[in-house]
């Protein structure tokens, strides 16, 4: 596939898994073509299903207000998921789902080119930094193999969600967030 237009129609039309069964709308992703920094999400939820856009319910809000204290909007960066489409009620993706939908995420990752790729939540931190445990490495940098350059830098951070259960966690993603646009500037060069 040649562009994000050409893999949001593949991931529309997709059959792979048992969850094209039991989506409303597939949610490709979202944002800009050319986004130095990449969110990538575990799945979308029900508002995500819905509307066919990646973090418009309660968790897309609280990312939202937190690109907006390190003063990014979502036109500045590229949202997506893991997989695709949404898991029955919510549930973790699976090993298989995730399989299915990994040749579309890397696709995506190798047309946008991000220099900081930001990972929400532990399904999508494992896809690219295996074996780690995210209560240990949120807001930390890791550069490891990447999909779109040798070496890439990936920015684990919980999920948006978690402190929508857990108020305690809102103050830890703020202060993760804040990082990224020093860690921005350091890859740059600037």
């Amino acid at each position: 596939m040649n562009t994000l237009d050409d893999i949001a129609r593949e991931i529309r039309h997709c059959q792979r898994c048992d969850l094209a069964k039991t989506r409303t709308n597939a949610v490709p992703g979202d944002g800009n073509l050319q986004a130095d920094v990449l969110f990538i999400g575990e799945g979308p939820g029900k508002s995500e299903d819905v509307q066919g856009i990646p973090f418009v319910g309660a968790a897309g809000k609280f990312l939202d207000e937190m690109l907006a204290e390190i003063k990014l909007k979502r036109k500045d960066v590229y949202i997506t998921n893991i997989v695709k489409c949404r898991p029955p009620g919510n549930r973790d993706p699976k090993d298989e789902e995730i399989s299915m939908c990994w040749p579309y995420l890397k696709q995506q990752v190798a047309l946008i080119k991000p220099k900081l790729i930001v990972t929400l939540g532990r399904h999508a931190m494992n896809r690219f930094l295996p074996g780690l445990k995210i209560s240990q490495v949120h807001g930390q940098a890791k550069r490891y193999k990447g999909v779109a350059t040798e070496k890439q830098v990936y920015f684990p951070l919980y999920h948006p969600a978690v402190a929508l259960y857990n108020g305690s966690y809102r103050d830890i993603l703020k202060a993760d967030m804040r990082k990224i646009p020093k860690l921005l500037s350091m890859i740059k060069g600037v």
